[in-house]
């Protein structure tokens, strides 16, 4: 997504759009791992009849099952994280019937928090074990979670009455709570003390082999963002001599040579004390705006578009300047265009969501540089990885079939 890229480079690399069966085999192994936990949390919950505890591994479930299908398509759902059940070769459910199923079990988690109890253990998110708010907060985050899912499918409106779904949750907000500042959103606070240890990559790793990306500060810059030197290390010269904050084009032509030293990512972004940013209200704030710029909800697009910036740069820490919207290149405009540039400025380091949002909407319009692979067109999914065409073969092989290929280029159910 042009956040950052490998450099030097001349060779392939995911930053070229360049991806194996192997480049999301990590995430699709470890996110297996966590469904089981979470549907371990769910399993005792109802045996104990604790509410609180099976709706919030309803929303974790909603979660991490969302960002499996839109980053693979059709994957394991309704027969996975069940060989305790003899089902070793789970089927791979198709990408609608994963969705709806989601969204009925975020609505049925709204329906089982009970707000005035607290938890009996520890909450990571929300420390729901002793704050009062906790278990609303996560009631907020369910809510929230249905509108990032309803509004990634608005084009699927006619088979899953997504229009129905969201008015329902955006009139009634004494029943369908959503989040109402940073404080809400969905987040980690990584300390540096075990467990909780920084878990995206090591600070030596914004040092060397890497380099921040121009598209991304150069709309930074010509933001006067706040958070340039939160984000980036100065660019040097040859002399190494700092000259400010310079990007390497995404994708550069091969035998691109360079008079100067890119500015990388801020080290500080790999260590504790760091916010791990799951779902930000800004976040929220964009969706909204997008839905009243098209007419589906009520409320000012405008309104809703300035508070997701401003929330986007103190969610950082960082103090919104008072003159910020006078800046023509961040003042609103009525286009999805100017929404989804600032949406992407602030879903930086939230998982894949940039990139689910880019595919669905086609902005941020990113540039070619020469160098870029597939045909320069942007991945549209990746490869299932090797385990399941291994161990489930012929469930791998029907899903391959009914999704349309085992292809990079090929849409999700939301985008055909």
């Amino acid at each position: 997504m042009q956040v950052s890229l490998d450099f030097p480079n001349e060779g392939n690399s995911l930053s070229r759009y360049y991806i194996t069966e192997n480049t999301g085999a990590g995430f699709w192994n470890n996110s297996y791992r966590w469904l089981k936990q979470v549907d371990d949390l769910r399993r005792a919950a109802v045996e104990e009849g604790d509410k609180n505890y099976e709706a919030i591994a309803l929303v974790l479930n909603a979660w991490i099952y969302s960002n499996l299908t839109d980053t693979y398509g059709d994957v394991p759902f309704s027969e996975a994280s069940k060989l305790d059940d003899g089902i070793l070769q789970p089927k791979f459910d198709r990408q609608r019937d994963i969705y709806v199923h989601l969204l009925d079990d975020l609505k049925t988690a709204n329906s089982l928090f009970i707000t005035n109890k607290v938890l009996a253990g520890n909450d990571l998110f929300y420390k729901a074990e002793s704050d009062a708010n906790g278990i609303t907060n996560w009631k907020k985050f369910c809510n929230s979670l249905s509108l990032r899912l309803l509004t990634r499918i608005l084009s699927k409106n006619g088979e899953v009455n997504v229009y129905a779904r969201i008015q329902e949750i955006i009139s009634n907000p004494t029943v369908y709570p959503v989040f109402q500042s940073n404080a809400d959103g969905a987040k980690l606070d990584i300390t540096g003390v075990s467990p909780l240890m920084p878990p995206i990559a090591r600070p030596q790793d914004f040092t060397t082999g890497r380099a921040a990306s121009e598209f991304f500060v150069t709309t930074l810059k010509a933001n006067n963002d706040p958070r340039l030197a939160m984000f980036f290390s100065q660019a040097k010269d040859l002399n190494n001599v700092n000259i400010g904050y310079k990007g390497a084009p995404s994708g550069y032509a091969f035998g691109t040579t360079f008079d100067y030293q890119p500015s990388n990512l801020n080290q500080n972004l790999a260590k504790a004390p760091l916010k791990i940013l799951v779902y930000p209200y800004a976040e929220l704030q964009f969706i909204l705006s997008e839905l009243a710029f098209k007419g589906i909800i009520q409320g000012s697009a405008q309104t809703y578009y300035e508070n997701g910036v401003k929330a986007a740069i103190e969610q950082w820490g960082a103090v919104m300047p008072a003159n910020y919207f006078s800046n023509a290149n961040v003042a609103y405009k009525p286009e999805m265009e100017r929404i989804m540039l600032q949406k992407y400025v602030a879903l930086f380091f939230v998982d894949q969501q940039q990139w689910f949002e880019k595919r669905r909407t086609g902005f941020p319009v990113l540039p070619n540089n020469g160098g870029l692979l597939n045909g320069s067109a942007m991945p549209s999914r990746l490869m299932y990885p090797p385990n399941p065409k291994v161990l489930n073969t012929a469930n791998y092989q029907a899903a391959v079939q009914q999704m349309g290929g085992d292809d990079i280029n090929v849409k999700m159910w939301w985008n055909k």
